[in-house]
């Protein structure tokens, strides 16, 4: 989200998780970090993670989320078997997040775009492009906000008016009742992540690399960006990941957004 130009929403559905576009959390309808999943089944489990850093501004100290409970989850993951759900957040990037299609379509592979309005409405080609090579688009709010400080209307500014889905992660995954109650009336689902390898920070191809595999199993939220900043690791990353898992018998999925 933490993002990031984007998060913290590998996390999984239905939950609020302790996240700070890094771009941090658990499965469908909320999400954490480092949840077992054996099934298919958009389950939610507890954990802490990282934010992500705002769209559009230089990476800095994340700033801790807040802490999420466990929420029955929607259909958000529909995939059956050793799957994985790669997830992009802060885009779309005129410069990114082509070279992120470049590689899914280099690897047969697909993913779910989590955008910010502030970036979608500039560029609706890019919006077109990834829908038409089979990803899934999901709303990150309108310009990466912290939602829980938010006023009413400001909150409902930030959610109803983004890319139009049916799943919504809130930035730096921090969420609360407050948030999740709006997202559900504007009639989206919670998504947040199950592996944060961090990517937002920059930490070298080889360390989101290794978190990204030291994390996947089977019904994982993966969260990267594609935008928020120079991407370049990331799209190094993303191809080794993904020529490793395929090898793993990994198949991977979009989100049913």
């Amino acid at each position: 989200m933490r993002h990031r130009f984007g998060l913290p929403i590998g996390l999984a559905l239905g939950a609020a998780v302790a996240i700070g576009c890094l771009h941090a959390a658990s499965s469908v309808e909320a999400g954490t970090a480092n949840a077992a999943e054996s099934a298919p089944r958009a389950v939610v489990a507890t954990t802490s993670v990282k934010p992500t850093t705002p769209a559009g501004t230089p990476s800095t100290t994340p700033t801790p989320s807040s802490t999420q409970t466990t929420e029955p989850a929607g259909p958000v993951k529909q995939a059956q078997g050793k799957v994985v759900y790669l997830t992009f957040d802060d885009g779309p990037d005129p410069h990114w997040t082509p070279e992120v299609l470049a590689v899914l379509a280099k690897h047969d592979a697909r993913g779910t775009f989590f955008m910010l309005a502030q970036n979608a409405n500039p560029h609706p080609e890019l919006v077109d492009q990834v829908r038409a090579a089979g990803n899934s688009v999901g709303n990150h709010s309108v310009s990466h906000p912290q939602l829980p400080k938010l006023s009413p209307a400001q909150l409902h500014h930030q959610v109803a008016d983004g890319v139009q889905s049916k799943c919504f992660r809130p930035p730096y995954g921090a969420t609360n009742a407050r948030v999740r109650a709006e997202i559900h009336r504007d009639g989206m689902q919670q998504v947040l992540w199950d592996v944060d390898p961090e990517d937002w920070a920059r930490p070298g191809t080889a360390t989101i690399v290794q978190r990204v595999l030291a994390g996947a199993r089977p019904g994982a939220i993966i969260l990267m960006h594609d935008g928020g900043g120079n991407r370049a690791q990331t799209v190094a990353a993303l191809d080794q990941v993904l020529t490793t898992l395929s090898a793993r018998g990994y198949t991977f999925a979009t989100l049913s957004c």
